[in-house]
């Protein structure tokens, strides 16, 4: 098998989600088991998610959110509405100004 080569800040990341996983079922007082039959899962991927396996399939990752009550901050991950990035890009693209167009004598009832 070879290795996943990941930026070390994605790995780091990742790697920190898996230990708030575990933490957020330990609080819960949960066993791995327990999680596995509510996410869908077996005992060894929430092992493996809880270890930062980036090989996780997501839905394992939402699955588990929906068991802490936390789904909602999946949903927030990259609301476009909070992308300042991509709204300073799409704000770059507007126009300068808007001009009313001259209506043609064949333009409809308005």
């Amino acid at each position: 098998m070879t290795s996943l080569s990941l930026p070390l800040p994605v790995e780091r990341a990742v790697t920190k989600l898996g230990r708030d996983i575990s933490l957020a079922r330990r609080r819960r007082q949960l066993t791995q088991r327990s999680l596995a039959e509510r996410i869908g899962a077996s005992l060894a991927t929430v092992r493996r998610l809880e270890k930062g396996d980036p090989r996780i399939p997501l839905h394992f990752l939402a699955r588990a959110l929906y068991v802490f009550g936390e789904l909602e901050r999946l949903n927030q991950l990259l609301d476009t509405g909070e992308d300042m990035i991509g709204l300073t890009l799409m704000d770059e693209q507007l126009p300068k100004r808007v001009r009313t167009r001259k209506p043609t004598k064949h333009a409809g009832a308005l």
